[in-house]
């Protein structure tokens, strides 16, 4: 799929919504000639709002964060995304433009992704009665499907950019939501999920990822910088729409 400016694709069978009011959003050499923080990324996620404040203020990621969501279908659901993360952050590999950006992105894929982050999942699902088949295979939640596929989609886009915009949304929102916990909960199905996206070396990750689009964005040309912005967007409203599932 060609990412472009208010085009309507498909993501798992959904329509995709147009990006309103994208045509709007002034371009990053105007943006940037006035902003307070005129950075590519903070370009991105301030044409992301509403769903930015949204997903990050939402009432189940307050709830995982006060230790009273219910876990079950949410983390059944996330799970779903280990492997295409997986995948996306290969890609990234293959697609980094420099020696010293594939380094972080392999230490995180081996160290967390595969290892803790995996880890945690196996637990919690065991935690809460799921079984195999519920685990490996669920029915899938529409917003599942549109987020795999728009992940499937950056990685075989072979895009740096397009593969960082949407690396950088699922754990930037993330890190979003866990650091305004005020004190972490007691049961370690809300604890450790907090605690694996906050700290600091999960903010040195979503600074990596964030300076990366500040390294690249700006050298691209307008209409690439657009397809950038529509992925990006495209990737908040989904985190925003996960929640929403979640909650019920």
């Amino acid at each position: 799929m060609e990412f472009q400016d208010g085009a309507q694709g498909t993501a798992g069978g959904t329509p995709r919504r147009a990006e309103d009011g994208q045509a709007a959003w002034p371009a990053f050499a105007v943006w940037r000639s006035t902003a307070a923080d005129p950075v590519f990324s903070e370009w991105l996620r301030s044409a992301a709002e509403p769903d930015w404040t949204a997903a990050v203020t939402h009432p189940f990621a307050a709830a995982i964060s006060g230790g009273t969501a219910d876990m079950r279908r949410y983390l059944i659901q996330d799970f779903q995304f280990v492997d295409t993360f997986t995948a996306l952050l290969g890609a990234a590999v293959a697609a980094a433009d420099r020696f010293e950006a594939r380094v972080p992105f392999g230490r995180f894929l081996g160290q967390t992704v595969t290892d803790t982050e995996r880890g945690y999942f196996h637990r919690a699902l065991e935690a809460l009665g799921v079984d195999a088949a519920d685990m490996t295979s669920p029915e899938l939640e529409p917003v599942t499907v549109s987020f795999r596929s728009l992940m499937d989609e950056a990685r075989s886009s072979q895009d740096y950019s397009l593969v960082l915009a949407v690396l950088c949304v699922a754990e930037w929102v993330y890190l979003g939501w866990a650091s305004r916990t005020v004190s972490p909960p007691e049961g370690f199905l809300h604890r450790e999920w907090v605690e694996l996206h906050s700290g600091p070396e999960f903010e040195a990750w979503v600074g990596f990822l964030r300076a990366e689009l500040d390294r690249v964005g700006p050298a691209l040309g307008e209409a690439a910088q657009r397809r950038v912005l529509t992925i990006f967007r495209e990737a908040v409203r989904l985190e925003r729409g996960f929640f929403d599932m979640a909650e019920g």
